[in-house]
């Protein structure tokens, strides 16, 4: 079951470098280890870095992130083996006129899904970490960070149906939503909700790279 799941996705991420859909996006297109794992990440979009890079968070909001995961079992050379990353755009949509990045347009959205969406037929996760609001919405209405973070889903149907879902708010180094009330004190509920989840615990304690399904 994982070699052929970790040979499709090989096969995935190999097509998914070839993809130059969206004009206003600047690839190549990233991806994450082709992980056989019961738990998914999926963030926003990579940056600049990300792209030189060929990985997904592998600068600022990536050692953030990480020092958010290091206390719940996983370093980030342990989380990028055991646990599938992805994202809802996989190539970086340039810079916003007015600061900062640019969001993806709803047409860039709708033609990446087919990426991550397949992701999930693949892996079969049964815990999924959204990272920040673009990646949240895409399973579940965000009326504001303060009211999905810290809470939990079971996801009935779409992509993900059968998976748990915990959002998380994005480690961007803009942000300061996390750093100020309700997210210093949200921000740790939704990581306790991911540390006790039997797919986390399940990661952890896996002995090789490639995650194991319970």
């Amino acid at each position: 079951m994982n070699d052929t799941c970790v040979d499709s996705l090989i096969a995935l991420n190999s097509a998914l470098r070839q993809c130059r859909d969206c004009a206003r996006m600047r690839g190549p297109p990233v991806h994450g280890e082709p992980v056989a794992s019961p738990v998914m990440l999926i963030g926003q979009a990579p940056g600049t870095k990300e792209i030189e890079q060929g990985r997904p968070f592998c600068w600022t909001a990536g050692k953030t992130l990480f020092r958010w995961f290091e206390p719940l079992g996983l370093d980030e050379p342990t989380f990028r083996q055991r646990v599938y990353m992805t994202a809802v755009c996989r190539c970086f949509p340039g810079k916003n006129p007015r600061g900062g990045d640019r969001v993806p347009d709803r047409v860039e959205i709708a033609a990446c899904a087919r990426w991550w969406q397949r992701e999930i037929e693949l892996v079969q996760p049964r815990l999924i970490i959204a990272v920040g609001k673009l990646a949240i919405g895409c399973f579940v209405r965000v009326d504001g960070l303060d009211a999905v973070v810290g809470q939990h889903w079971r996801l009935t149907s779409g992509p993900g149906a059968g998976a748990d879902l915990v959002p998380l708010p994005h480690p961007s180094g803009a942000s300061t939503w996390f750093k100020t009330e309700p997210g210093r004190t949200l921000l740790p509920r939704a990581l306790e909700l991911i540390a006790s989840h039997p797919s986390w615990r399940a990661v952890t304690r896996t002995p090789a790279p490639g995650g194991v399904h319970d």
